[in-house]
């Protein structure tokens, strides 16, 4: 069982994720099933492991080995058993991966913390607004995701839809909301909400949530594709998810609504990257090449355009229809403070009645 302080938190709208956040490991259940693209780095320029799953970002990586003419390895498996696994390397003699892309700011605060990664370069830093990198400059997000309220459009009018995610436990909305109580980015959003709102108030909307008969599916895609079918009439999700459902069917009646930029339900999850401070100078130098090339405009675009996620660089715009966040009203957001991390959010989740 992992017990994982931080993981998957990331910046809600009009917050900042912390360079403190940590992640605690009791024990590790199956950190060697993490697979590889590539695995050992014999040969590589720059080795990279990677909590973003290969189809969102292998290509992408294919374009840089491309472009620079460098020999790219990956190692992929899930951001929290990627990290541990890297401790355990680093404490081992040194870890063999360069480059940590995570899925989320959490587990590289754990490698922060532990003193696992280096200082990026200045320059890369300023290649993205100071609200979504690390105020020690150990890592810099490339990507991120909001958390929404999907919708059918054939069944909900747009003026009858919350400005809190508060909201949601009302009587008018019982039996009409999907939730995937079991996925990570649910769980990070309820993390986010036992920081900003506390463990009391997040306990009784979790629990009055699951008193209003909601409709439990397992990730953002299945609820995402019941709403398209008129299955349920709406659903909490990451946003890119009803894009990419447009893109593939743009008949499909469905839309992303947002709450309040002030509330929880507003969560945006980074994605972030970090130079592994084991790497030698070559390593280091291909590595902050590669992080570059993620917020170059042709990264960020394809985040955008092939994604739908938010690019992050400094100037560089959603794909049309994906409503901007202005990442300069952000601010602090102190996830050290919260005792018990992911693990306590699992068991706040299960205690309300759902299957955490």
């Amino acid at each position: 069982m992992l017990d994982i302080f931080g993981q998957g938190l990331s910046t809600l709208r009009g917050m900042k994720t912390r360079s403190t956040l940590a992640l605690r490991a009791i024990a590790i259940v199956g950190a060697c099933a993490v697979s590889a693209s590539a695995c050992g780095s014999d040969g590589a320029d720059v080795t990279i492991y990677s909590g973003r799953g290969e189809r969102l970002i292998q290509p992408i990586l294919d374009d840089f080995e491309e472009a620079s003419g460098l020999n790219v390895e990956v190692k992929y498996g899930k951001s929290a058993d990627l990290a541990l696994l890297i401790e355990e390397e680093a404490a081992a003699g040194g870890s063999k991966a360069d480059v940590f892309l995570s899925q989320s700011p959490g587990s590289i605060g754990f490698l922060e913390q532990n003193d696992r990664l280096a200082e990026l370069p200045a320059t890369t830093l300023a290649l993205v607004p100071p609200s979504v990198s690390d105020d020690g400059g150990k890592w810099v997000g490339f990507s991120g995701r909001q958390r929404v309220l999907v919708y059918n459009t054939d069944q909900v009018n747009p003026a009858d839809l919350p400005s809190s995610v508060f909201a949601l436990t009302d009587p008018e909305w019982s039996g009409r909301v999907g939730v995937a109580p079991s996925n990570g980015s649910f769980q990070d959003f309820v993390t986010a909400m036992r920081v900003t709102e506390g463990d009391k108030i997040t306990a009784e909307w979790l629990a009055d949530l699951n008193a209003n008969d909601p409709r439990i599916y397992a990730n953002n895609n299945a609820i995402v594709q019941a709403v398209g079918r008129g299955e349920v009439e709406s659903g909490l999700v990451n946003h890119y998810y009803n894009y990419r459902a447009l893109a593939e069917n743009p008949n499909q009646p469905s839309a992303n609504h947002n709450f309040a930029p002030d509330d929880p339900g507003s969560l945006l999850i980074v994605t972030g990257a970090a130079i592994l401070a084991t790497a030698e100078a070559d390593e280091f130098a291909a590595g902050t090449q590669l992080i570059d090339f993620l917020l170059s405009s042709a990264g960020q675009q394809y985040f955008a355009t092939e994604t739908f996620e938010y690019p992050l660089a400094a100037g560089e715009e959603p794909a049309g229809g994906v409503p901007p966040i202005d990442f300069a009203d952000v601010g602090g957001i102190a996830y050290e403070l919260l005792g018990g991390g992911l693990e306590q959010t699992r068991e706040l989740i299960i205690e309300a009645g759902f299957d955490g």
